[in-house]
């Protein structure tokens, strides 16, 4: 399953983000957690110090490595240097599972070990000093989504983004890629605010969107919320003395977070599960190869110096039934 965390800066959606993936850890689910955030916290929120977590392979600065990989032997793919943030697969191109091993997790991914398991994470890398008027932080999440085009999971196996603050997910089809999409939202009017933008964007594209409420001190928030949101107000989070701690990085025991904040976290796997039976690979093989189509003719014809929609397989649609191995059948 494919989830994402979005949420206005300061939100939470890393400490939430986070909090789900210890709780997917500590019940044995083979996870993959992605830091696609401007601000790299995702590693120091699952208890990396800052040299570790400053150690961690940028996917941004592997990303030729990556496009050479996943390109596989795609005949509509010319060359690596050709491949865009929303090339799709096709015959011939590489998947990669989440289960599996593979040289892009040996170049990108480094395991971190939680209550009751490790996990993957990958991070986009920082955006920094020397990116400055030179480079959009897109550029660096494109190595993400590029990932997710040519993913192959199933029901039981979790990827976890941390996607940036706000409404910047819009700056490319990235948004469309998750089996659910939870939006971290305070109980302030600009908590809600993002909310209204990514509900109105993603109308369109049938993204399976709640709403986690965050920072909740009373009924009041809650009911603030409701209001606001409606149903799509999933659960609530409250004042949490572990992740208190955590902050501090003195994190105790997973089992000893907070029993309300321990259902929530449950309600929030149990949702994303059961969206498993509303996937359609065709849909979303469609609005990938929509988002290539729009990015090529935007920018990426010119870039590249080729005809990018000629990348596009017409008979090849994504799935689980694709195979077991990492090259998709012709």
């Amino acid at each position: 399953m494919k989830i994402a965390f979005v949420g206005k800066g300061g939100s939470g959606k890393t400490t939430l983000s986070s909090l789900f993936i210890r709780h997917l850890a500590a019940v044995g689910a083979p996870v993959v957690a992605i830091d696609a955030d401007i601000n790299q916290h995702l590693g120091p929120a699952l208890g990396l110090d800052e040299a570790e977590a400053a150690a961690l392979p940028a996917m941004g600065e592997r990303l030729p490595l990556i496009k050479d990989y996943l390109r596989g032997s795609n005949p509509r793919v010319r060359s690596a240097a050709t491949m865009i943030k929303t090339t799709p697969p096709g015959a011939g191109s590489r998947l990669v599972r989440v289960r599996e091993p593979n040289p892009v997790y040996d170049a990108c991914a480094r395991p971190v070990e939680l209550d009751g398991g490790a996990v993957r994470l990958m991070v986009t890398g920082p955006f920094t000093d020397a990116d400055l008027g030179v480079a959009c932080y897109h550029s660096k999440t494109g190595a993400v989504e590029l990932f997710l085009n040519h993913l192959v999971d199933g029901p039981d196996e979790y990827v976890v983004v941390d996607m940036t603050a706000g409404s910047d997910s819009f700056a490319s089809g990235m948004f469309t890629r998750f089996d659910m999409t939870f939006l971290v939202a305070e109980p302030t009017r600009k908590g809600v605010s993002v909310y209204r933008q990514y509900k109105e964007y993603a109308r369109d594209f049938g993204v399976a969107l709640k709403v986690v409420g965050n920072k909740i001190q009373d009924q009041d928030d809650s009911d603030f919320l409701r209001a606001e949101v409606g149903d799509d107000l999933l659960v609530t989070f409250g004042r949490s003395d572990w992740v208190r701690a955590m902050e501090k990085g003195r994190p105790p025991r997973f089992d000893l977070l907070e029993e309300s904040n321990a259902r929530a976290l449950h309600t929030l796997r149990a949702t994303a599960d059961a969206t498993y039976e509303l996937r359609d690979w065709e849909r979303y093989t469609r609005q990938m190869v929509h988002f290539h189509l729009k990015n090529a003719e935007a920018w990426g014809n010119e870039r590249t110096g080729a005809d990018l929609a000629a990348q596009v397989d017409p008979g090849f649609v994504l799935s689980e039934d694709i195979g077991a191995g990492v090259t998709a059948p012709a």
